[in-house]
């Protein structure tokens, strides 16, 4: 299983608009090849900042599938206007799991 993490920086006072947008574009990844589940939280402290995590069964279900698919086009076209700066993408995979 790998972790995609995604710290996401929405322009301030589009938060709303964001979130209605997130929840369109979920329906993207749910249906993709090697998508296990996601989350969006959003930060306390720093109320236009968003952390994305997505289970993913391998690093290439993410970053050649879901990336090179058509459905990202779609990804792009409802997510990607809201982020400033662009947000860096990571993936990790578990040394430890307390469960």
């Amino acid at each position: 299983m790998v972790l995609e993490v995604a710290i996401l920086n929405v322009i301030h006072g589009q938060e709303l608009e964001f979130e209605k947008a997130f929840e369109q574009a979920q329906a993207i990844i749910e249906n993709m090849q090697g998508y296990k589940s996601h989350q969006l939280q959003k930060c306390l402290e720093n109320t236009n900042q968003y952390i994305l995590l997505v289970n993913w069964e391998t690093l290439e279900d993410h970053t050649i599938n879901f990336r090179g698919s058509e459905q990202y086009q779609q990804w792009k076209k409802l997510l990607h206007h809201f982020y400033k700066p662009f947000p860096t993408v990571e993936h990790y995979t578990t040394v430890y799991n307390s469960t």
